[in-house]
């Protein structure tokens, strides 16, 4: 299953450049409750109402791709919005979020 917004990833294509040994930075944009209640290795929280304040230390990733992801792919596609007007040219929304992620990839993390 593929992604249908251009400035989305799905959940496979993401896996097979981390199986790849390609490491995108990824983050998750959800609360964290929602974090603390399933979560996805290495990635790096940072709620949806922090990314402005906390820009600079994503700076150095302007250039690559950053993959944002959240529950249902919702809040990540407006993150990623708001990345690539600070010129991160190549952010994308994990597409159907963690909840697609758990579906497709690993049913160990959980569905809520």
């Amino acid at each position: 299953m593929t992604a249908n917004h251009p400035w989305e990833i799905a959940p496979d294509e993401l896996q097979t450049l981390r199986t790849d040994g390609e490491s995108p930075l990824v983050i998750d944009c959800r609360e964290t409750a929602e974090v603390e209640t399933a979560s996805i290795d290495r990635t790096r929280h940072v709620p949806m109402g922090e990314i402005k304040s906390r820009l600079p230390e994503l700076e150095d990733h302007a250039d690559d791709l950053v993959v944002v992801l959240c529950h249902h792919g919702m809040r990540s596609l407006q993150v990623v919005a708001f990345l690539r007007e600070q010129g991160f040219t190549d952010a994308r929304s994990l597409a159907g979020g963690i909840d697609r992620w758990s579906i497709e990839i690993d049913a160990g993390v959980p569905r809520y």
